[in-house]
């Protein structure tokens, strides 16, 4: 089943995740409604908060930027295979000098700004048997994990912008949480007046 994505303004956005254990309720339904959802809205990752769950529950597909040409092969290996369920997730240690990318986000639909990132993590987390697992990702594959991991810490991209840009962006954010904005998948707005 499609989900509606939340828009930007939703305090669910600002919440920090809770852990879950395997009983947690029609678990593997709602990852299964979440991938649908992603694959509907072309996303490479979706993360609970954006379907209005305040839990620590993200996905991953990050294969379409294999696609990219100027991506060595090595990488683009990676990506192809980059699907994963992440559940209870922590990031260890984050290596490297930071490096910038321009980021968009299924809540925030029509705004993409650069970012800067470390370009090397070290993660923990529970895949959907609750089987755990320690991995270490770099490059695309652990920006894209760091943007949904930022989503279970109730944090946004938007918050790592300079002042000036979230300055520049204002009016768009405000029209998005009022429904002001045609993303060409299912949203759920804050600010809608109904």
């Amino acid at each position: 089943m499609i989900l509606p994505i939340v828009a930007y303004g939703d305090p669910v956005l600002r919440k920090v995740g809770k852990d879950i254990d395997k009983d947690y309720p029609n678990l593997s339904e709602l990852i299964s409604n979440m991938k649908e959802t992603m694959y509907n809205a072309s996303g490479v990752g979706l993360a609970a908060p954006q379907i209005g769950k305040d839990i620590r529950l993200f996905l991953i597909d990050a294969s379409p930027f294999a696609e990219d040409d100027g991506l060595p092969d090595e990488e683009k290996k990676v990506l192809e295979s980059f699907n994963k369920v992440f559940i209870n997730a922590k990031i260890i240690e984050e290596e490297g000098e930071e490096w910038v990318f321009n980021e968009g986000c299924l809540s925030i639909p029509d705004v993409r700004e650069d970012v800067w990132r470390k370009p090397t993590i070290t993660v923990e987390y529970f895949d959907e048997n609750f089987d755990k697992h320690t991995e270490t990702y770099s490059g695309l594959a652990a920006r894209v994990f760091q943007h949904e991991y930022d989503h279970i810490e109730g944090v946004l991209f938007t918050d790592k912008l300079s002042s000036l840009k979230k300055r520049l962006i204002k009016k768009k954010l405000d029209n998005i949480s009022k429904g002001k904005i045609n993303s060409g998948y299912r949203m759920r707005f804050p600010n809608l007046k109904r």
